[in-house]
């Protein structure tokens, strides 16, 4: 059989479905206005531009292609064309960084959701993403231990797996959510959320990128003795939800009484003001987690 034009068309139609692509986008107005002095970047429009980006996106889909969705900074993307030595007023510049995006900074991937439900997905994991790096390199900042040589980084953080698996392990049966809160690193606050659900045989399904920051941001409290917290509601569809906490003390996790977990939920952090608490819900004391002193010579 003698290949013709069609039989052309038709192919390179199923290999552009084989073909993953990514696609850089720009969340915010601040962000859309710093692209708007490059020449060649022709959007006018904010919301046009999301609007035309939704559309292909879905597009995309319709013909069966694969599309995660990036996101572009533009100061990062004039820093990469400067130390690379392009031309950041090309679009093939503006490609080429997408595509190191792709392969090393946070992406969501396209599954027909809806662009205003993808947005925030997407900053949500660039925050995770940027809070995972900080933690990492003050980690790494601590050095050894003095006395016993011991890396403190990879000492606090396999000590915030082992408290992190014993919080999970000791808790009653549900889907969880947890947040640890670190303050004074310098002068901001380190939050982190966890979301666990247990599969119908009992199973945890925890995301793995989730966990590694969420334990990182532990371990840092713990390292530094920052004061800290890190509160799971426990969720349950035969019950009230349950709450319960822990303060960051020492090298390890104090459990709270139920009064203080009602007055950690039921007061507001700007004003000190009472706020009402929610019907449905149990503030508790948490389980015992344990045996939870270091080994000697562990003392750092």
């Amino acid at each position: 059989m003698a290949y013709t034009d069609q039989t052309d068309h038709t192919m390179r139609r199923v290999l552009r479905r084989e073909i993953a692509g990514t696609i850089g986008l720009l969340t915010d107005e601040h962000d859309f206005r710093a692209m708007r002095r490059y020449r060649s970047f022709t959007f006018h429009d904010h919301t046009a531009y999301l609007h035309q980006v939704e559309a292909l996106l879905r597009a995309r889909a319709a013909q069966g292609t694969h599309t995660t969705v990036a996101l572009f900074d533009p100061q990062e993307y004039a820093d990469y064309c400067t130390a690379a030595g392009l031309d950041a007023d090309a679009p093939a510049s503006r490609a080429r960084f997408t595509a190191e995006l792709a392969a090393h900074g946070p992406t969501v991937p396209y599954e027909g959701q809806p662009l205003a439900d993808l947005l925030p997905t997407l900053v949500d994991e660039a925050v995770r993403q940027a809070t995972w790096e900080y933690t990492s390199t003050l980690l790494a900042r601590l050095g050894d231990c003095a006395t016993c040589g011991e890396d403190l980084g990879r000492a606090a953080f396999t000590r915030a797996t082992r408290l992190l698996r014993r919080v999970l392990e000791t808790a009653p049966p549900g889907s969880r959510h947890l947040v640890c809160s670190v303050a004074g690193h310098p002068e901001e606050t380190l939050s982190s959320v966890l979301l666990v659900d247990t599969e119908s045989d009992g199973t945890q399904r925890i995301d793995e990128a989730e966990a590694l920051e969420f334990t990182s941001v532990l371990a840092l409290g713990l390292a530094t003795h920052s004061p800290g917290g890190l509160v799971m509601r426990i969720s349950s569809p035969s019950g009230p939800d349950r709450i319960h906490g822990w303060r960051l003390r020492g090298y390890g996790l104090e459990p709270l009484t139920a009064a203080e977990v009602f007055d950690a939920y039921c007061t507001d952090v700007e004003s000190g003001d009472l706020i009402s608490p929610e019907s449905n819900v149990d503030y508790c004391a948490p389980p015992d987690l344990g045996d939870d002193r270091m080994p000697p010579g562990h003392h750092h």
